[in-house]
């Protein structure tokens, strides 16, 4: 026998069912319910907060209730701030409300590569994400659809652009914005493009702005600068001795890394003294808690490194501090030392400092004193030293870097060795224009020729990289006689956040000309390859990772020029830290500098900065030989032009250019 519900009663209900408000939103309940890793990950299987405990808090501050309307978070790359950080909240906020989102990356191609290979699988494979916008990817046929996705309920659209389209950060209000990778944001013609989104979120009181990045260069890095007015909360763990709370510092870190046994790097309690090992991490990161710094702040800002990462070991990061201090004689116990080498990813301090500390990059602004220097190379005693146009008996990269100006040609030619080592061979200066027959002529010869090593063995230019931002039709006559892996043309670059080098690209255009950009052009970040040189230049250490060696007799002229310049750090018109090269002195001249940049980035075309050990060993065996016969060289009988001392600064020079210039009038 069986009982009737009561029809007021199943009424009642669903009407307290249709009533009832949804469950607060929790960006960590979120991820617990919707990413499950894959095999692929360190971690497969559902979502767990217990090995990133620290993300609970930023889940909780990135919440739609709770007050605050701005949140920073600088750190390393590769802790997973977008996986775990920016996708949940996006996905969170749209769950809970009817949306319009913003997503800002530093380029169309960072934006892309988001939409692609972080967005669409996590919107294919998260069950509240298909709900909302259905699986993504196959259906998204035209870029409107991936740039501008709405929910299938059409109550939300996320938007996604990039920092250098600034019609599309002028455009709809946003209750959510999201900034990825801040600090690479550069400013353009219609404005900074960080104040254009955050003027994006202005219509809405309840509004959040997330700005996540690894930082860049101190004083003009923008994700430091956000730090900079935040709270500044640093994760404190507790020692597994005494419980003292305090955070994981590089300092302290620093202290404990022993070149002959990396893999033994530690932490050290402050308090007790005990050390703190890599196995105890797991029970640190669960029981730690934030701590903010800044009493000041006027929103929550969260500072991580690689040491709080659940991915990498702590020997990974001694292991890379080796590479970039040039210990390379350092051994590895535990792990193997070509199993950790396999790990690197720091080419350079900057990298190091940025990608694994998380830390803004104090950028070298200036050279040593010239005369400083020039003492270092022509006071060695008689019989030692180098010659100028004798190329170092060892593996080496031999280039050379070309400077067009209206009345000459001036070239540099160095050597590029292991351990970010580089000597300098000579400097010529040919008094011929790129697009005269002579000048031409000149640059032909210069590639055909071939240097002596100190043991006689006989070494061609490897690659030339020329100037093309002037005289660019001369320049690009005289490139299209040789080929890209003989010949390149460089270009310096507005940005300074970018990649140190990247293909020449004409717009949409297919020409012929084009095409031998793309094939033999180069941009290039100066402002980066200039602070390298400046960092390394100063270095006294003839052994040290990055020291400069120069031939004896090159001029007091070819040092004024390599420390020319000076960087300068100063605010724009709205406010944005900004830095720019600038002469030291009006009456300097930079060519010296500038032929140096041209030539190093020829060297980083063909692999100075990524080549490994058993590659330099190759190289050595093939050009530190002895010569197996002495051959004349096509330029032995002709006295290496050096750069000559100018009177009355550059005076000389722009006479002869006034009287070229009227000439050609």
């Amino acid at each position: 026998m069986g009982f009737l519900t009561s029809a007021r009663a199943v009424i009642a209900s669903a009407m307290a069912d249709a009533m009832r408000p949804p469950p607060p939103p929790d960006i960590t309940r979120w991820c617990r319910e919707n990413i499950v890793f894959d095999e692929r990950s360190p971690f497969p299987g559902p979502f767990s907060i217990r090995p990133v405990q620290f993300l609970a808090e930023i889940h909780a501050v990135l919440s739609p209730e709770h007050p605050c309307r701005e949140v920073t978070l600088r750190g390393s790359a590769q802790i997973a701030k977008t996986e775990s950080v920016i996708n949940p909240t996006v996905a969170a906020w749209h769950e809970y409300m009817p949306l319009n989102s913003l997503v800002v990356h530093p380029t169309n191609k960072a934006a892309t590569d988001w939409i692609d290979q972080k967005w669409y699988p996590i919107r294919r494979a998260a069950p509240s994400l298909r709900r909302m916008f259905g699986r993504g990817g196959g259906a998204d046929k035209n870029s409107d659809a991936k740039f501008r996705q709405e929910t299938l309920d059409r109550s939300g659209i996320l938007k996604v652009t990039s920092a250098g389209s600034p019609d599309d950060l002028a455009q709809t209000s946003h209750r959510l914005v999201v900034m990825d990778d801040l600090s690479k944001f550069e400013m353009h013609a219609k404005g900074d493009p960080e104040a254009m989104a955050v003027s994006r979120a202005a219509a809405f009181e309840d509004a959040k702005i997330l700005r996540a990045s690894t930082p860049q260069i101190l004083g003009a890095c923008r994700i430091s600068a956000a730090f900079a007015r935040s709270d500044q909360r640093y994760y404190n763990v507790p020692c597994p001795y005494c419980g003292n709370m305090a955070p994981l510092t590089w300092e302290n870190f620093k202290k404990r890394i022993d070149p002959q046994n990396l893999a033994d790097a530690h932490f050290t309690c402050e308090a007790c003294g005990c050390e703190i090992r890599h196995s105890d991490k797991p029970a640190l990161i669960a029981n730690g808690k934030w701590v903010a710094t800044n009493p000041r702040g006027d929103h929550p800002g969260f500072h991580l490194w690689r040491a709080y990462g659940p991915q990498r070991d702590w020997a990974s990061i001694a292991y890379e501090y080796a590479q970039v201090m040039g210990w390379t004689t350092a051994k590895v116990s535990g792990e193997t030392e070509q199993a950790l080498r396999d790990k690197v990813e720091a080419e350079t301090e900057q990298t190091f400092w940025n990608d694994v500390l998380g830390l803004p990059y104090e950028q070298a602004s200036k050279g040593p004193d010239w005369e400083k220097l020039r003492d270092r190379v022509e006071n060695v005693p008689d019989g030692e030293g180098r010659g100028v146009g004798i190329v170092p008996a060892r593996g080496v990269i031999l280039t050379a870097g070309v400077d067009c100006q209206i009345d000459r040609t001036e070239v540099q030619v160095v050597a590029y060795g292991a351990n970010y080592q580089r000597w300098v061979i000579e400097y010529r200066v040919i008094p011929h224009h790129v697009g005269s027959e002579e000048g031409r002529a000149a640059l032909d010869a210069l590639l055909k020729t071939t240097w002596r090593t100190e043991k006689g063995h006989r070494l061609p230019l490897d690659r030339m990289a020329i100037d093309g931002g002037t005289y660019t039709e001369d320049v690009w006559a005289f490139a299209k006689r040789w080929q890209a892996k003989r010949l390149i043309v460089v270009k310096g670059g507005s940005g300074q956040t970018g990649p140190i080098m990247k293909r020449m690209v004409m717009g949409d255009r297919k020409d012929a000309r084009a095409r031998a950009a793309r094939r033999q052009g180069r941009i290039l970040n100066v402002s980066q390859l200039k602070a390298d040189f400046y960092t390394w230049l100063g270095k006294d250490d003839p052994l040290a990772r990055g020291f400069v060696h120069f031939a004896k007799g090159l001029g007091d002229e070819y040092f004024r020029q390599i420390t020319s310049e000076v960087r300068v750090l100063k605010r724009d018109r709205v406010g944005v830290m900004v830095s720019n090269w600038q002469l030291v002195e009006p009456t300097r001249r930079n060519e010296g500098l500038d032929t140096m940049i041209y030539s190093d980035a020829a060297a980083r075309e063909l692999g100075w900065t990524s080549m490994t050990r058993e590659q330099w060993a190759a190289l050595e065996a093939e050009r530190g030989v002895e010569a197996p016969e002495d051959q004349p060289d096509l330029f032995e009988t002709q006295a290496a032009v050096q750069v000559a001392p100018v009177e009355d600064g550059v005076a000389t020079v722009q006479t002869r250019q006034r009287r070229l210039r009227g000439r050609a009038r």
